[in-house]
């Protein structure tokens, strides 16, 4: 059987090490409790490195319950003990990491291990990053922060908010996941993971300063409806309280405050909480996506005005393709966007202030209740597939100590809801959806099991060019030119949503329950994917992916590093677990387990 990805063998003249000299470790595959911030923050760097540096380069292995992993350029050997290996490689990692220095084993700190991956990297790629530092210190304030807020979630009721603001550590394969500017008293008032519940700030604009789009007539209704005392001849724009609080010293917004152009109607009465991605917020009825001047992990989470307009020229083009996916596939749905509202004031120069055009743009998105089936529970993919059980719709507490034969059952379902319709989007309607574990939503029954598979978030949604000449010809080229994938670029995105970042770490949650499971797990993706090839047709990409051909997966470490935007993000190739000998030989000897260690390290 071949070696999971990221425990390739480390090349032979490597000094000989005892595995004897290992630290101790004693193996569980279900975590005991929350790692510490320190943990956290050095595991999700060795993830990165595993996935994008030292285990493309065969610099790693897998030894008497550790990973060893050797950063070349700078001359370390770092090891850290194993909860579980995977066959996909996403192997779970259990406290701190510690190096071979002078013959021992000590400990790691996460400062040192920061500055060793940054030295590997700028010896690797020969420029330099003086951001890195700073980011992943800054990460680790946002892990310390929402592990010292978050320590509640495990005990609430199980709902969709509770979801929502129940991840504290953010994307385990980020170099920094929990990265973020803003003072630490905003992102209490205003972090998921704090359970932020606040008033949104109401502005009356004039009406022929306001800039508006609709796919259909009353998409903004949900807006209006926010308030009535609005004066006549004006229209409500509601914002962010924090970015008002960031905007509200603009020269131009000032300007127009103070000539009456804009009304400061101060808060709203409604309250509004924060869901995951921070920026948006939901009131029970609508989701409402605002701009944040605020930069979180990689990117200026702000609404760009070709995104504004994107995304209401997407609800309107894909309603033929989502109504047919709907149809074709009734346990899922997308959550629309059907119209946006911002600020269209003049600066000095007479054209619409760009700034305050994106920074006051705020994006309406359909609720639940426009799609979700009844007697259901939505919860967010990312808490349910969580490494830790930090919420109460983590996998663990949906099948409730259930033996392995209920929990095969339960992803049958969820796979056959998840995986059609992505597949079916791409191959029937040159449609890129972005089904990432943060931009799916799994509503389960009252037993717990998936009856339904809703997507969100347009603006990871994209078109296939060739497939969509027409459509993209009527738009402005500012706006149809982010909405395109090319078809290659598009599927990578496709295979790492759907299989590298959404299927492997669910099933991952899974198999920390059941570990002899895995194998069969995996048959398992592969069993939904032939059935739909079978009753879909069979295309080039879909026969490849099914005889095993490496998955992409996105870069983070690397495209963090480069200081590159995510759309312009790289990918590594992984091993697949669908391979047909992988699963076969995995099921024949019935574990996951990754074989002997290379000989190198296997001193006698």
């Amino acid at each position: 059987m071949n070696l999971p990805t990221g425990t390739a063998p480390l090349p032979a003249s490597t000094p000989t090490t005892s595995s004897r000299a290992l630290p101790a470790s004693t193996p569980t595959t279900s975590p005991r409790a929350l790692p510490t911030a320190d943990e956290a923050v050095a595991h999700t760097l060795l993830n990165c490195l595993l996935r994008e540096v030292s285990g493309p380069e065969h610099q790693t292995a897998v030894v008497d319950g550790h990973l060893l992993l050797r950063l070349p350029r700078r001359g370390v050997l770092l090891s850290v003990a194993l909860r579980r290996t995977s066959l996909f490689g996403a192997h779970r990692f259990t406290g701190p990491v510690t190096e071979q220095r002078d013959g021992a084993w000590t400990e790691v700190g996460r400062r040192l291990l920061a500055e060793y991956v940054h030295a590997e990297l700028t010896l690797r790629t020969g420029v330099g990053n003086e951001e890195f530092l700073e980011q992943i210190e800054s990460s680790h304030q946002g892990v310390s922060a929402a592990l010292a807020a978050g320590d509640h979630r495990t005990s609430a009721a199980l709902s969709y908010l509770a979801s929502e603001q129940s991840l504290l550590l953010g994307h385990r394969f980020h170099p920094t996941p929990k990265a973020r500017t803003g003072d630490a008293a905003s992102w209490s008032a205003y972090a998921p993971e704090a359970a932020a519940v606040f008033p949104l700030r109401h502005l009356a604009v004039r009406e022929e300063l306001i800039a508006e789009e609709s796919a259909e007539p009353g998409a903004a209704a949900p807006l209006d409806r926010l308030r009535a005392d609005i004066p006549d001849g004006y229209r409500l724009l509601p914002a962010h309280p924090w970015q008002y609080e960031l905007l509200h010293e603009d020269p131009v917004l000032r300007e127009a405050l103070d000539c009456g152009d804009i009304i400061d109607l101060g808060e709203g009465d409604a309250p509004f909480a924060a869901t995951a991605s921070v920026r948006t917020l939901y009131d029970g009825d609508t989701f409402l996506k605002f701009s944040l001047n605020v930069r979180i992990t990689n990117c200026l989470r702000k609404n760009a005005s070709y995104e504004l307009s994107g995304a209401v020229a997407l609800t309107r083009l894909l309603k033929p393709a989502l109504a047919d996916l709907a149809e074709r596939f009734p346990g899922s749905a997308m959550l629309r966007e059907p119209a946006y509202r911002s600020l269209a004031v003049p600066g000095p120069d007479g054209r619409t202030d760009l700034a305050l055009l994106e920074g006051f743009g705020v994006i309406v998105r359909e609720g639940l209740a426009e799609r979700q089936l009844p007697g259901t529970t939505a919860l967010l993919a990312a808490a349910v597939a969580d490494e830790y059980p930090t919420g109460p719709g983590h996998i663990s507490r949906l099948l409730d100590g259930a033996g392995p034969e209920a929990a095969l059952d339960w992803w049958r379902a969820y796979l056959g809801l998840l995986l059609p319709p992505v597949l079916a989007a791409y191959f029937d309607h040159g449609l890129v959806l972005e089904p990432h574990l943060q931009n799916v939503m799994v509503c389960v029954d009252g037993d717990g099991m998936p009856a339904q598979i809703l997507f969100r978030d347009l603006e990871g949604t994209k078109l296939v060019p060739e497939r969509h000449p027409d459509t993209l010809a009527a738009l402005p080229p500012a706006v149809a030119r982010p909405m395109t994938y090319d078809a290659e670029r598009g599927w990578d995105r496709v295979v790492y949503c759907l299989l590298v970042n959404h299927v492997a770490e669910l099933l991952a949650a899974l198999a920390d329950l059941h570990p002899q499971t895995e194998p069969a797990l995996w048959a398992a993706v592969r069993a939904t994917i032939q059935d739909h090839a079978d009753d879909h047709g069979c295309p080039p990409r879909l026969a490849a992916l099914l005889a095993g051909v490496p998955l992409p997966a996105k870069a983070n470490l690397l495209t963090r590093w480069e200081r590159k935007a995510d759309r312009e993000a790289g990918y590594v190739r992984l091993p697949s677990p669908l391979a047909p000998d992988v699963l076969s030989g995995a099921l024949d000897s019935g574990s996951p387990a990754p074989g002997p260690a290379p000989t190198p390290w296997n001193a006698r």
